[in-house]
C-alpha cells in the first residue's frame, strides 16, 4: 500500500490537486507508522518479559 501511495506521489499530480487523495495516502502513511510503532512496542514489552525471567531463574 505504501509503494501504491509513493506511485501516486511521484508520478502523478493528484496529491497536489485532489485533497481526498491527499487524505487518503496521509492516512495510509500515518496508519503504517502506528503499526510500525505498535511492533516496537510488543516487542520491547517481550524483551522487557524475557528479562524478568532471567532475572527471576538468575536468582535461585
Amino acid at each position: 500500500m505504501i509503494r501504491l501511495c509513493a506511485k501516486i506521489v511521484a508520478d502523478t499530480d493528484l496529491y497536489e490537486t485532489d485533497k481526498e487523495v491527499q487524505n487518503l495516502i496521509d492516512w495510509v502513511c500515518l496508519s503504517e507508522q502506528i503499526k510500525e510503532s505498535n511492533n516496537l512496542y510488543e516487542k520491547q514489552n517481550d524483551l522487557k518479559r524475557q528479562k524478568w525471567k532471567i532475572e527471576k531463574l538468575l536468582e535461585r
